[in-house]
C-alpha cells in the first residue's frame, strides 16, 4: 500500500480525536481552548465556537479517511494508522492542556 493514504488516515485519526473534547465541552456549555482564542490555543473559546470547531474536525476526519484511498477498518495497517493518529494527538493534548487543568500532576504511589 502507498504511504500517502496511511498518512491521511493518521491525520484523520488526529482530527477525529480532536473533535471529541470540543464537541463534548461545547454541548455541556463549557468553554474550552481552541485555535481561535486569545492567547491562541491557551485562552478559552465559547461553547458555541467549540461545537463548531469540533464539527469542523469531524468533517476534516471524514474527508481524510473516507475520500483518500480506500479505507477498510478490517485492514490492520489502516486501522492502526487511524488509531495512531488518535493516540498521538491524545497524548500531545494531555501534556499540553494538562498544564492548564492540573492533569500533569504526578500520580500518588
Amino acid at each position: 500500500m502507498a504511504w500517502f493514504p496511511l498518512l491521511s488516515y493518521v491525520l484523520g485519526g488526529a482530527c477525529l480525536a480532536n473533535a471529541i473534547p470540543h464537541v463534548a465541552s461545547g454541548m455541556m456549555g463549557r468553554p474550552f481552548q481552541t485555535p481561535f482564542a486569545r492567547p491562541r490555543g491557551e485562552g478559552l473559546s465559547s461553547s458555541t465556537v467549540n461545537v463548531a470547531w469540533g464539527f469542523a474536525n469531524l468533517l476534516f476526519a471524514y474527508l481524510l479517511v473516507c475520500h483518500v484511498g480506500d479505507f477498510d477498518l478490517h485492514d490492520g495497517s489502516q486501522a492502526a494508522a487511524l488509531g495512531l493518529g488518535m493516540l498521538l494527538l491524545g497524548l500531545f493534548c494531555a501534556r499540553h492542556f494538562g498544564r492548564f487543568h492540573g492533569g500533569n500532576t504526578p500520580e500518588p504511589l
